[in-house]
């Protein structure tokens, strides 16, 4: 099969389209033919030599893809060939085949076709897993999303809509803010120009819950901006690793930080996570309430150019690669 190898880390011109072993199917697993996959910035990260595939994971990049189930293992009932689906990868998604645990395929999400489905089950499961299931979001909270409007915030911003938040957003630009507004979000902070704090303050408490993609920067102004018992949850780190942090000011909130990751997690617990999003968030994608918010659909032979787009963060929502 081909996929997407990276000479050595690097830019967006280290990927080329070369011929590589196909995937072994293991216990457990199905075997996709790919029809599309999606770029995170997790792959970006990955190209660069700074965000390695866990121990036994596929060093292709790629962490979602949507096409059709080829094989499956002898153990595998939850799906059959000739199936279409979508699914959340470790690794292997720019490619032609992967492998995937059956936990973590899903059927397409209803109203998608095969292609779109491919940019959703990351930020799905990225933003259900953290907002639902560890910061608990509750109807009337106010909801502070870093990145607004980007893959991860798009659809952050109408989940947390649909479940009766109240949405707060950051982001870069008059464009970036209008579609984030469009999409629901009634705080609109230009962090290029407006002080996050003052605006999150300014309407009341603070933030019940705030969904950080920049990690040690925003560390200790996210914990100025919190409400009363408010939860951050970290699962970036765009703004460097290391930070100081007044323990003071978090113990006088009572708040609670929380950083996860989904990339490493146990198989059962992905498949956990899988199954609560076909549950729970596939019905919202059925009613309207929650849409794909597509920037770009390119062909895989354009890699390099998705990659930079992503770099260079002129998206919104998210960037889909096409394969086949």
């Amino acid at each position: 099969m081909y996929a997407v190898v990276v000479s050595e880390p690097g830019g967006p011109e280290s990927m080329s389209w070369a011929e590589v072993p196909d995937p072994t199917l293991a216990p457990g697993e199905v075997l996709i033919n790919v029809a599309a996959t999606a770029v995170n910035r997790a792959d970006v990260l990955q190209r660069q030599g700074f965000y390695p595939p866990p121990p036994g994971a596929s060093e292709i990049l790629g962490l979602e893809c949507s096409g059709t189930v080829a094989a499956v293992a002898d153990d595998v009932t939850s799906v059959a060939v000739g199936d279409q689906v979508c699914a959340l990868l470790t690794g292997g998604g720019y490619a032609e085949k992967v492998a995937v645990p059956a936990g973590q395929v899903m059927p397409l999400p209803p109203g998608t076709d095969l292609a779109t489905a491919a940019s959703i089950p990351e930020v799905a499961c990225t933003v259900w897993s953290n907002l639902i299931s560890v910061a608990r979001v509750q109807p009337g909270d106010l909801v502070l999303i870093h990145g607004g409007s980007g893959g991860i915030g798009t659809h952050a911003i109408q989940v947390c809509k649909a479940l009766g938040a109240i949405v707060a957003v950051t982001a870069g630009s008059a464009e970036k803010l209008a579609r984030c507004a469009e999409l629901g979000a009634e705080i609109c902070i230009n962090y290029r120009e407006q002080d996050f704090v003052e605006v999150i303050k300014s309407t009341g408490p603070g933030a019940n819950v705030i969904l950080d993609n920049m990690g040690a920067k925003y560390l200790e102004r996210n914990v100025e901006a919190l409400a009363p018992d408010g939860r951050i949850v970290i699962i970036g780190m765009q703004g460097g690793i290391k930070a100081e942090l007044n323990l003071a000011t978090l113990l006088g909130k009572r708040g609670a930080i929380h950083a996860t990751s989904l990339r490493g997690r146990p198989l059962d617990q992905k498949a956990a996570i899988c199954a609560e999003v076909a549950g729970n968030v596939w019905p919202m994608f059925e009613s309207g309430s929650v849409v794909p918010i597509i920037d770009a659909v390119m062909p895989i032979a354009d890699v390099v150019d998705a990659h930079q787009r992503m770099q260079d963060s002129t998206h919104i929502g998210k960037i889909i690669l096409t394969i086949g």
